[in-house]
């Protein structure tokens, strides 16, 4: 069935969006990969920081240098030449390919980074939670025992992660409320619109249950995994007000979380894929990348255009949701996360960019050696 793409006004948020439903009704989410350097499926809930993912090696032939810093360039082309990567080394690699560790960061540099962004996603989570303490939970009904069931275990998991904190050192104490201290500073004069962003909980908070819990990841002890998410996305809303959320983001965001099983990580890597892919949430946004699909459609496939254009179905509106969720119910489970990763390389663009570039250094070079005649 062909979701359509009729301009929606989603709950909450008041802003106009596209509704990824369509006649087929609340789309499915992923999930079924590794963290960093973990072999095999993760069934547990997410922590909140993944350490080890700092200091880890990209295997990949020529990625990776000495000191641990990565080449862009040769990773985004081995991801397009090879269809993506092992789930062995998905993880870690996503923590690169989104953005959330720089490319020139090395293996020394990483740790500290990585603790940076730890204190400031929890100095940001505790803000929200402290001016709306209602909402620091889900707000159960009683007739989702699976929804019961994942509270407990994210409860167990928040348990794990205070008692972690009792025997960190004296000099690890200081140092993260040096940090603490910062990220306060920083988000001092962060204001919410808290009628805006109540409303996108609650919105959330009906999303998040219709994750899809058939995948290996929400099974067991993984349903704890719901309340990680729902954090992960009200901590986004709350500090990108222009976005805020809009249905088909639990999605897109529980597949980061299954592929880096990190809250913090999660949060970090999904926030820079939606610094470039935030407008397809909105109508605007995803139109004008469905003028484009025409238009190279009719480029490419002069045939199939005018085929569309007899049925009256020139627009293309039906393929909005393969845009938006790059393709997830269209293809296996794994499978659509490859291709997530391939479509997200942007191996063409960079590979267009130093053609420019040579273009440009060749021209330079020309306008030197005539200079140069006499």
């Amino acid at each position: 069935m062909i979701a359509s793409c009729e301009e929606s006004h989603v709950e909450g948020t008041g802003k106009t969006r596209l509704d990824s439903n369509g006649p087929v009704g609340k789309f499915k989410g992923i999930k079924s990969s590794v963290s960093a350097g973990n072999k095999g499926i993760c069934r547990s809930v997410a922590p909140v920081t993944s350490p080890e993912s700092a200091c880890a090696r990209i295997s990949l032939p020529g990625v990776m240098d000495a000191e641990g810093r990565v080449d862009e360039s040769r990773l985004r082309m081995h991801i397009f030449k090879n269809g993506g990567v092992s789930p062995d080394e998905r993880g870690l690699v996503w923590r690169f390919l989104f953005g959330m560790y720089p490319c020139s960061s090395t293996a020394l540099e990483r740790p500290l980074l990585l603790e940076q962004m730890t204190v400031r996603y929890q100095v940001m989570k505790r803000k929200w939670q402290q001016l709306l303490p209602g909402a620091v939970r889900l707000r159960l009904n009683g007739t989702d025992a699976e929804l019961l069931t994942a509270v407990k275990f994210f409860d167990q998991r928040q348990d794990r992660e205070q008692k972690k904190q009792q025997y960190e050192s004296e000099e690890a104490r200081e140092k993260m409320s040096f940090l603490q201290l910062q990220a306060q500073v920083l988000f001092e004069r962060v204001t919410f619109d808290l009628e805006e962003l109540q409303e996108a909980i609650r919105i959330i908070d009906k999303d998040v249950p219709r994750t899809d819990r058939d995948l290996p990841y929400y099974r067991n002890e993984g349903l704890g995994n719901l309340l990680v998410l729902r954090d992960i996305l009200i901590t986004y809303a709350a500090y990108h007000p222009e976005v805020s959320y809009a249905q088909g983001m639990n999605d897109l965001c529980s597949r980061f979380l299954e592929v880096l099983h990190s809250e913090v990580d999660t949060y970090w890597s999904f926030s820079c894929y939606m610094e470039k892919f935030s407008k397809d949430f909105c109508a605007d946004g995803l139109y004008r990348k469905m003028e484009l699909e025409a238009a190279l459609l009719k480029e490419l496939d002069p045939q199939l255009h005018s085929h569309l254009v007899t049925d009256n179905m020139e627009k293309i509106t039906f393929c909005h949701r393969w845009l938006l969720l790059a393709f997830q119910r269209e293809f296996e489970h794994s499978d659509a996360l490859r291709l997530f990763e391939i479509l997200s390389c942007d191996h063409l663009e960079l590979i267009s960019q130093q053609v420019d570039r040579a273009r440009y250094q060749e021209r330079l070079a020309r306008k030197y050696s005539l200079g140069k005649k006499p």
